[in-house]
């Protein structure tokens, strides 16, 4: 890797270090086989065709049915005479379907893992995240799906005269539209949740990334799952998107503010809930006692994991000014030794971009930053020697505003260095963005740390790491503040999200009206004895 601002051109071949394929590697061919990809699409209601690509190459992975308006709303009709057989399953006959899915998934992930790096062009370890965080879920569910939409009994208006229970009913078809960067977790990890409630679903894919979902499908499928209750359809999102969002009884989106906010305004019309992941401009906050060494190495995984194609990946890096340029030092030695792969083989420590649109972004932000005065502290060009979509991991000096890269979301191996003097100062500036996703915390203190992290605003804090740590605590909720979303994946707020609330109260005895001969009056006065009599008992 070079220091120095490049052209593409002029990218030194073998500066950073290259993760080669294995004699004899898998390859595309080997794994999106003719009869693999016939045996998945059977999962698809489209009557037009379209096809899919690896990032790697460019080349095309695949053929692929395209749906319609019509196509979706069959794929929807097909949902609904199904989903009723399903919600009438017992709640753990419908968790065990996710705990048998688990066993599976870990059993062949050799396979998910090749078509996630096909098409995503991301490094195995980071595919492997994937199945690590779908795993977690489907453990998570499987157990804890029951418990969480049990019947629960509250207090009554009156304590003894009124009972009450409080139920969860499904919602009915969920339209779910995920996203191309983490096409397994962000497919059927949210889906899971919604199958446990008792709901089917419709997913709408990316479609350059639509043979990880289906596969997920067809696996969910020999766990159990009955076929008809999980549709999927393809094609372009301005098309097909909105046709999901009509149709659907709850809307679950993870993609773009831009889009996100369109998707609000249809489930809206609709009066139909909806849940929305959306963009970050994520910070790290490296204090003045941190533990230099392991946060430089921190750094590199929540700047550069998958990329930086990854919502809770961190694009502005804040170190106090005590330490900035020994931290600096360390995190931009191991940058620079990082080794960029394209095999289907474990090794490389990051891949390719996904798309021409992500690999003009990241050029488009960091030529304009180096135009207007900011440093290439490593990084900043892009490796066609490798892959038509490679850049290397970039660290930039110097970056202000009014820079693109200073405030829009690159979502790209892009990160951004900025000094602080006091801690007030780096909250302020870690707080100053429309977005609120995620940010990471460094230092020795992790009282202190747990503080400061209570007071940045963002749905997800980690300290001493990057984003594994609050994104794999399943029992607890994940999602953004601010323009980075609505609503949360995992623990309860997960899966009640598919659910309507029901409350359900018998009263008994007397009526809460006036009964036994009294007049309004003598009502009103028993009412407002009582009122004060529970208030009195602490009763809540």
């Amino acid at each position: 890797m070079t220091d120095s601002h490049a052209p593409a051109a002029a990218a030194p071949v073998g500066v950073n270090p290259v993760a080669a394929a294995p004699a004899g590697a898998r390859t595309a061919a080997d794994v999106a086989t003719p009869e693999v990809v016939a045996q998945l699409v059977r999962g698809v209601v489209g009557s037009g065709r379209t096809a899919n690509h690896t990032p790697f190459t460019g080349a095309k992975l695949a053929d692929l049915p395209e749906s319609t308006p019509e196509d979706v709303a069959e794929a929807f009709a097909r949902a609904r005479a199904a989903r009723g057989a399903w919600t009438a399953t017992p709640v753990r006959a419908r968790a065990a379907v996710l705990l048998r899915f688990h066993d599976l998934l870990l059993e062949r992930q050799a396979e998910i893992l090749d078509l996630i790096q096909l098409e995503t062009g991301k490094a195995r370890l980071h595919a492997h995240e994937e199945v690590q965080a779908v795993a977690l879920a489907a453990r998570h569910y499987g157990r804890r799906a029951p418990a969480y939409l049990r019947p629960r009994r509250h207090a009554g208006v009156v304590p003894v005269l009124t009972r009450t229970t409080e139920l969860r009913h499904p919602r009915g078809v969920v339209g779910q539209i995920a996203p191309w960067n983490y096409p397994l977790e962000l497919s059927v990890g949210d889906a899971l949740p919604a199958f446990a409630a008792g709901n089917a679903v419709v997913m709408k894919p990316d479609t350059e990334t639509a043979l990880t979902a289906l596969w997920a499908r067809d696996l969910l499928v020999e766990a159990g799952l009955p076929a008809e209750v999980f549709q999927i359809v393809l094609g372009e999102g301005p098309v097909v998107g909105p046709e999901v969002v009509r149709h659907a009884d709850y809307v679950s989106f993870t993609g773009s503010t831009r889009t996100g906010r369109e998707v609000a305004r249809g489930a809206a019309d609709r009066l139909v809930g909806v849940s929305l992941e959306l963009g970050g401009k994520n910070a790290m906050l490296v204090l003045a006692d941190a533990d230099l060494d392991r946060a430089a190495a921190g750094a590199v995984r929540a700047c550069f994991s998958s990329a930086g194609q990854l919502c809770i990946a961190v694009e502005r890096l804040y170190v106090h000014e005590s330490v900035a340029d020994r931290f600096i030092e360390r995190f931009a030695e191991r940058t620079r030794a990082m080794r960029l792969g394209n095999s289907l083989s474990y090794g490389a420590d990051m891949g390719s971009l996904a798309g021409e649109r992500q690999l003009e972004t990241v050029v488009r932000h960091v030529d304009e930053a180096v135009a207007k005065g900011a440093t290439v502290v490593a990084g900043g060009v892009a490796r066609p020697d490798i892959g038509p979509l490679f850049y290397e991991p970039t660290i930039l000096d110097g970056v202000e505003p009014p820079m693109a890269v200073c405030e829009e979301e690159t979502f790209g191996p892009v990160v951004s260095l900025y000094r602080f003097a006091d801690e007030d100062e780096a909250v302020e500036r870690a707080n100053a963005t429309e977005y609120g996703l995620n940010a990471s915390v460094w230092s020795r203190d992790g009282k202190r740390a747990r503080a400061l992290a209570a007071r940045l605003r963002t749905g997800t804090v980690n300290v001493n790491e990057a984003y594994a740590a609050a994104y794999g605590s399943v029992h607890s909720p994940m999602g953004g503040m601010k323009d980075s979303g609505l609503g949360r994946r995992h623990g309860s707020e997960g899966i009640l999200k598919y659910t309507e609330a029901q409350t359900v109260s018998q009263q008994r005895l007397m009526p809460l009206a006036p009964a036994f001969g009294m007049d309004d009056e003598a009502y009103a006065a028993l009412m407002t004895r009582s009122l004060k009599a529970m208030k009195a008992l602490g009763l809540r």
